[in-house]
């Protein structure tokens, strides 16, 4: 296994280039692909010391099914907010504006033009929220002639 995170230098990046999760460091090349494949991205940004984003991490990322989801539907990028200050604040203010919250990890849908439309400051699969989960589009935003391709967010039981 193994992702494009393991040439990072963060130690956070590199904590993730196991997973699963087929993950993108942010840049040009993730934003080539989602472009080209018409596909969202699902932004990830968090830090080595965040208690949260080890769980995230642990019940999220490390887990085969949400992996195939993200893989399939989305771009993953993910971002050490240590490492990336500049991205971390810009996202951090779509976010808060988005949801009038704001945290880590910040987990955010964007467009492949890397416009955000929306995002949670946290996800947990087994403590909290599950991932967007739909029988159509996971689009997190409307398409022209498209509806409004909006997934559906469902409430974790036990």
């Amino acid at each position: 296994m193994g992702n494009r995170l393991k040439a990072a230098r963060s130690p956070y990046l590199l904590a993730h280039a196991e997973d699963p999760v087929d993950w993108y460091p942010f840049g040009e090349e993730a934003f080539r692909k989602a472009q080209a494949e018409d596909k969202p991205i699902f932004l990830s940004v968090g830090y080595a010391s965040c208690h949260w984003c080890h769980v995230m991490h642990r019940e999220s990322f490390q887990d085969e099914e949400v992996a195939r989801l993200l893989n399939a539907h989305f771009v993953p990028v993910k971002v050490d907010r240590e490492e990336r200050p500049d991205v971390d604040a810009a996202y951090m203010r779509a976010l808060v504006s988005l949801t009038g919250q704001g945290g880590w990890p910040m987990s955010l849908f964007l467009t492949p033009r890397a416009s955000p439309s929306s995002g949670a400051p946290t996800s947990p699969r087994r403590t909290g929220w599950a991932f967007p989960a739909s029988s159509g589009s996971l689009w997190p935003w409307p398409r022209p002639g498209r509806g409004s391709g909006r997934p559906s967010w469902k409430r974790r039981s036990g």
